[in-house]
């Protein structure tokens, strides 16, 4: 929902009711600790939260598939905040090279993918069948060099393409996030602000994101 200022929210709200990925070992845990309604003698309220690095809307850093490679909290302050596109994908399977010639897109450009995923986040269940960008989609983003990737879902990836989209993006520098929520935002050109968690060596960071029409 965008704020008078224009920002909106693109986070998805973390909870232990939240879907998440199926093959996550364990669900997010969210729960009070203390709260002066449970009788418990403290004047606090006080939560606990237990999740993965990939639980909700998150970024994914190069260690994510490289042991060696750069970690969420070595990434630099300017990588996801700054001038960023939307791009609606019409294919409802994939995101193809076909269609992304389309868009023209330029090197360093930071492009959010919204497609018929959007409409998935008011369900209370992980959709198999989500529009996922194809190993060709990635290398055609890969060739144009572009900055940042994001999709509305909670991977980037299905299947078979999985291992290379991901190695082939974080391996050439190319920041993922994922589990971003554009059903109230519409193609175009936006500023993005997403301050992923400083995660010590971290292979992700939980983030919150806002975006604003500029």
């Amino acid at each position: 929902m965008a704020e008078k200022s224009g920002w909106i929210d693109i986070s998805y709200t973390l909870s232990k009711d939240m879907v998440y990925y199926p093959n996550d070992p364990l669900p997010p845990y969210i729960d009070f600790l203390y709260s002066p309604d449970k009788g418990q003698g403290r004047e606090i309220t006080m939560s606990q939260l237990i999740i993965n690095t990939h639980h909700g809307t998150h970024v994914d850093a190069p260690r994510h598939f490289y042991p060696d490679g750069t970690s969420i909290d070595e990434m630099p302050l300017d990588a996801i905040m700054g001038p960023a596109r939307v791009i609606e994908i019409k294919n409802t399977v994939s995101i193809e090279p076909e269609e992304l010639a389309t868009h023209n897109i330029q090197p360093g450009e930071r492009i959010l993918f919204k497609t018929k995923n959007s409409a998935y986040y008011k369900l209370d269940k992980y959709v198999e069948d989500f529009c996922f960008l194809s190993t060709n989609g990635a290398h055609f983003l890969r060739d144009k060099k572009i900055s940042v990737v994001g999709l509305d879902y909670f991977g980037i990836a299905s299947g078979e393409h999985v291992l290379e989209v991901h190695k082939s993006l974080l391996g050439s520098g190319i920041w993922i996030i994922e589990t971003i929520d554009l059903s109230a935002v519409k193609a175009g050109n936006y500023e993005i602000i997403c301050l992923p968690l400083k995660v010590a060596h971290g292979d992700a960071g939980p983030a919150r994101i806002i975006v604003r029409p500029i």
